[in-house]
Parts: structure tokens; C-alpha cells; sequence
């Protein structure tokens, strides 16, 4: 396989996988906290409370990034998610990631902001749109 094929056929198609896998992993925060599955040691979060709008923004916000509908604002609405949630619930607790259960929120933050950039790749709802007008 040469460079070409990697870079023009295959690094779309891997975006598109990076996508849905972190928006499905995404997705199951937001249904842990407001559906209760799979069931997690926090109880149902005050509606409008901060937690509450996290869980309704990892549920919405990744089921649209599965799907790759709106996917390069939504991506990086929800990097910006995780860059508050690091700041306000990590941080405070340590300076480093390892010890304050940050790496998650920070490499959410991360790959959400390079698909705002990289756009949702050919396997995506967008695409289709885009494709059709």
C-alpha cells in the first residue's frame, strides 16, 4: 500500500471510525447519567444542573456525532465540554491527569476539536448531505 492510497483513501475512512467510536464512548456518559444505563454509582443529576447539562450534551451531542450530523459544530461545542469539565471538576483535585481522573476529558477534548477542524470524514450523515446539494 503506498502513501497515496493511506492519505486519499484510507486516512477518510479512519476519521470516520475515530468519530463514531469516541462519540459512542461519549454517548454512553450521557446515558449513564440521565437514562441510568449502564448503571453508574451517581445518582440522576438536578435538572439544568451542570451535570445535568453535560449528560444532556454527551447524549445529544454524541448520538449527532455518531450519526455525523452537524458534526463539525457539535464537535467542537463538546470540546469545549471537556475542557470546562477539566478545569472545573480535574484540575482542582490534582495537577496531574493521572491522579485527577482527567485523561478522558482531556483526550475527548482533544479528538473533538480535530474533527471540528477535520470535518466527519465520508462515513457521516453530512457527507450524504453535502453530496446530494
Amino acid at each position: 500500500m503506498n502513501t497515496e492510497t493511506l492519505e486519499t483513501v484510507w486516512a477518510p475512512r479512519v476519521l470516520s471510525i475515530l468519530r463514531i467510536v469516541a462519540a459512542l464512548l461519549f454517548f454512553e456518559h450521557g446515558t449513564s447519567k440521565l437514562l441510568g444505563f449502564p448503571p453508574s454509582d451517581h445518582s440522576f443529576p438536578e435538572v439544568l444542573s451542570l451535570s445535568w447539562i453535560a449528560g444532556a450534551l454527551e447524549l445529544v451531542g454524541g448520538a449527532l456525532l455518531v450519526l455525523g450530523l452537524f458534526t463539525r459544530p457539535v464537535a467542537f461545542i463538546l470540546a469545549g465540554e471537556m475542557a470546562f469539565a477539566y478545569w472545573m471538576a480535574h484540575a482542582p483535585q490534582s495537577p496531574f491527569p493521572v491522579l485527577n481522573g482527567g485523561d478522558a476529558a482531556i483526550l475527548y477534548c482533544f479528538v473533538f476539536l480535530y474533527i471540528a477542524f477535520a470535518g466527519p470524514g465520508p462515513w457521516s450523515l453530512d457527507a450524504l448531505r453535502r453530496n446530494k446539494g
